[in-house]
């Protein structure tokens, strides 16, 4: 039985199931999920089921919790010739702006989401491109349920860009853009008015000065170097801090499993990128998992290939990553590193029901989501991409049907 037409169900019980909560190491065969009011209210064998719920007998398919949808545009970014809402106009300088938000422009209904939703995927972090500046701006976590009130306060982060091509407003000085960010949180920390050779506006004092005492801050960065003093900085200021990339984080892996800041890498990234990037390797996650790091994975354009971050996960655990830790890189661990791993990320009583049913190892290539649950709620499992390729199905058939009659 599955569930695509009771979108508005928020009770199911869910009967027979190889169910991989992430919260213990082994999944659970045979085993049942119940779902009330949109949380999970049960996780048992012979659970029974109150009157008139929907009832999938999952004949032992496996459950997932929802898959993280990666970090960028998607639900933003509609198409690729349009300027990108992720981007703040810092066509006045080299200013900071901080307060610039991309999750405003998040639209729940943009036809990306249901490509990626019928995929497996429940839920996303926006996060805003840096443009002439290394400060991109906040994003914060989204669900993808289509609801007009998606986004999550409490995951609200700062994301920071540290490349060559974040120096070149300042002078292509890697030591300037970290001078600079001192010189930004030392701003915020002050009470004056900001001046005419301030990095910050007013708006953007008041914004920054909340990562001060351990707020979160993400910063795309690979080269080794740059990230041990990213994490002597972050120990300064007082922010936590987020690796993103992080092709070379390998190299200093134990550095970052004492100061406790997680990678989120893609998995796939292997090939020299210019200098920012001299020395990847597929074992990247693998040696990061080893050395202690909390990992999590992400795709390079989350707005079209979200889908395929599972695909992603599937390919590190063929690099020596083990099975269940590909598994928690796209549910859990990106779940506690932006903070709604109470609600998101694993399956357990009282958590939201965000779940996934698979018709085979959710991590293989040719594997599928039978029904996707986002807060208890059945998901319709079709996109634009589905209905496109029913109708021409139905045209072509029709058109077969035809010419067979006429013979």
């Amino acid at each position: 039985m599955t569930l695509s037409s009771g979108a508005s169900a928020q009770d199911v019980l869910i009967r027979g199931a190889t169910v991989h909560t992430l919260e213990h190491s082994q999944p659970k065969t045979r085993t049942d999920v119940l779902v009330r009011n949109g949380k999970v209210a049960a996780i048992g064998s012979d659970l029974a089921a109150p009157n008139a719920i929907p009832i999938v007998e999952a004949n032992g398919r496996p459950v997932t919790p929802g898959i993280f949808g990666s970090l960028g545009g998607l639900g933003v970014d509609e198409l690729g010739q349009y300027d990108s809402s992720l981007r703040a106009d810092n066509s006045q300088g080299v200013r900071l702006h901080p307060e610039f938000d991309a999750s405003i422009a998040f639209n729940p209904r943009s036809i990306n989401i249901p490509v990626a939703r019928i995929e497996g995927v429940t839920w996303t972090v926006l996060a805003p491109g840096a443009s002439d500046s290394f400060m991109a701006g906040q994003g914060a976590a989204v669900t993808l349920d289509g609801a007009t009130r998606s986004v999550w306060p409490s995951s609200t982060t700062l994301f920071l860009e540290m490349s060559a091509a974040s120096a070149s407003k300042f002078g292509g000085s890697r030591a300037a853009v970290l001078m600079s960010l001192q010189k930004a949180f030392a701003e915020a920390r002050s009470s004056g008015t900001p001046g005419p050779d301030s990095l910050l506006s007013v708006d953007g004092k008041k914004v920054l000065a909340r990562y001060l005492k351990g707020g979160r801050v993400v910063v795309r960065v690979d080269r080794a170097v740059e990230i041990s003093r990213l994490i002597e900085v972050s120990r300064q200021i007082g922010f936590k801090l987020v690796i993103v990339s992080g092709t070379e984080a390998w190299m200093v892996a134990d550095e970052l499993a004492a100061a406790r800041v997680p990678v989120v890498l893609d998995p796939l990234e292997n090939l020299p990128d210019g200098a920012d990037s001299l020395q990847p390797r597929l074992d990247n996650a693998v040696l990061l998992q080893k050395a202690g790091v909390l990992i999590a994975f992400m795709v390079g354009k989350p707005q079209t290939e979200a889908r395929k971050l599972r695909q992603s996960a599937g390919n590190a655990v063929a690099q020596g990553l083990e099975w269940n830790a590909a598994l928690a890189a796209i549910t859990i661990n990106p779940a506690k590193i932006f903070g709604v791993d109470d609600q998101r990320g694993s399956i357990a009583v009282g958590k939201s029901a965000d779940l996934v049913i698979w018709n085979a190892d959710p991590l293989d290539l040719h594997s599928a989501p039978d029904q996707v649950w986002i807060d208890g709620r059945a998901m319709p499992m079709e996109s634009r991409q589905t209905q496109l390729r029913d109708r021409y199905l139905r045209s072509t058939q029709r058109t077969q049907h035809s010419a067979e009659g006429n013979r």
